[in-house]
């Protein structure tokens, strides 16, 4: 079993930035794909970034690309999503999950570990 637990969230202005940290327990995250959901008011879910475990590669969303950066630090079984340019778009409950890290996407349900997620909120 793992238990993630993100933080990091909170009120920005427009062009601001946060970083959002998602803590692992109960396991190590090292044999894990790890990444970050989004689901903003009314919307559906979507896959914004991910990192492999295998080779470190990672996705973004072409919406958050050039703006978003995920990471991870193995070591402090930790994951990061350091978010620059913050739009009022991206405002959203952010959620780290495990899944399945591909070049163009990334995947991740009911089966794998969920966070309770953290909320952006970008507005002035």
């Amino acid at each position: 079993q793992v238990q993630l637990v993100e933080s990091g969230g909170g009120l920005v202005q427009p062009g601001g930035s946060l970083r959002l940290s998602c803590a692992a327990s109960g396991s190590t995250l090292d044999d894990y794909d790890v990444g970050w959901f989004r689901q903003a008011p009314g919307k559906e879910r979507e896959g914004v970034s991910c990192i492999s475990a295998s080779d470190g590669n990672t996705f973004a969303l072409d919406s958050v690309k050039g703006r978003f950066t995920i990471s991870r630090d193995n070591a402090e079984n930790t994951v990061y999503l350091q978010m620059n340019s913050l739009k009022p778009e991206d405002t959203a409950v952010y959620y780290c999950t495990t899944g399945a890290c591909y070049s163009d996407k990334y995947l991740s349900d009911d089966l794998d570990y969920w966070g309770k997620g953290t909320l952006v909120t970008v507005s002035s």
